[in-house]
């Protein structure tokens, strides 16, 4: 069962802009569904028009089973959302900023109290609970946020880039809370995030999108598999000077776009196999030294600048 179906969505703002291009997507009940996309490819629109809070110019979308344009009320009482910006109350205890939040979805006194004790647990807020909301840590504060946003029980919940800004302890923490969201209370999760490897991490289905429509959905593993081009992958002996190195590589006829992650560079190549060869001799001929050099799958970051890089040689930094 899909509890979200979207076929052929467009929108245009009043200004004449195209935000979304026919797009089509389904997420299924239960499941993790991540949407990767750069800046400005409709991703805020197109949460806006799942929300409610926009309607579309064209095409048909359904979240539960209930029409966005007419049944707006039918879905706002079965999801969440949770935005970049953290919406807690400063000037509220943590137990008051949940019970807020229930009362918004009008949940009564004591289903609401119960709610909040499981939350509290699940979302190790326990031990946070002495100290003043203002104090909490900006991962604490998100880890509250969410919390809040699952008062209600949602049957889905929106998390617009949940991890931005974190260092990689909080990170994992938030996604330890993400798996509990869905295995726990089986809530079907869409998520938006820039970090690649938290998608190949958490999702059951990805969605990358670019200029306002879909350019492939499906599951990690199968996105592999989408791409039919191997990475070469150079493990360098730190270079002096790695932007001229990248450059130069960009630059060979047979490079089709190329990854840096420190000193390992990853190249996009017509065949990987047969131009490993010509990556060796010309790394003999610059008398450049590295340490390994090979044919490895690519990863979600290699299949996401392969399918939204516009020019031949985009470099794609992965420690975004």
């Amino acid at each position: 069962m899909d509890a979200i179906s979207v076929n052929n969505l467009s929108k245009v703002y009043a200004s004449g802009k195209k935000a979304l291009d026919n797009l089509s997507l389904s997420v299924s009940a239960g499941e993790i569904f991540s949407l990767l996309a750069p800046n400005g490819a409709g991703k805020s629109t197109l949460i806006n028009i799942l929300t409610t809070f926009l309607k579309p110019t064209n095409g048909q979308v359904s979240v539960l089973g209930h029409d966005v344009q007419t049944q707006q009320n039918s879905i706002r009482a079965q999801i969440s959302c949770v935005a970049q910006k953290v919406s807690i109350d400063n000037h509220l205890s943590l137990r008051e900023n949940m019970l807020f939040q229930s009362r918004l979805y009008k949940v009564d006194r004591m289903t609401a109290n119960k709610r909040m004790e499981a939350l509290i647990v699940t979302f190790g807020l326990k031990e946070y609970e002495k100290h003043k909301v203002s104090v909490y840590s900006g991962g604490v504060k998100r880890r509250l946020d969410i919390a809040m946003s699952m008062m209600s029980y949602p049957k889905i919940l929106f998390l617009d880039e949940p991890t931005v800004g974190m260092d990689i302890e909080s990170r994992k923490a938030m996604w330890e809370v993400v798996k509990k969201i869905k295995t726990e209370f089986s809530t079907t999760i869409f998520l938006t995030t820039h970090y690649l490897e938290e998608a190949d991490l958490l999702s059951d289905t990805v969605c990358i999108m670019k200029d306002g429509h879909e350019l492939v959905q499906g599951t990690p593993e199968h996105l592999r598999e989408h791409t039919r081009k191997n990475i070469v992958q150079i493990d360098l002996d730190n270079p002096e000077r790695p932007q001229e190195l990248i450059t130069q590589i960009s630059a060979l006829p047979f490079v089709e776009g190329i990854r840096q992650e420190q000193n390992t560079i990853y190249a996009n190549t017509h065949a990987a196999k047969r131009d490993f060869y010509a990556l060796i001799q010309f790394l003999s001929d610059k008398q450049i030294s590295y340490s390994a050099i090979g044919v490895v799958t690519p990863s979600l970051d290699d299949i996401f600048l392969s399918l939204t890089q516009k020019n031949k040689g985009g470099v794609l930094n992965a420690n975004l």
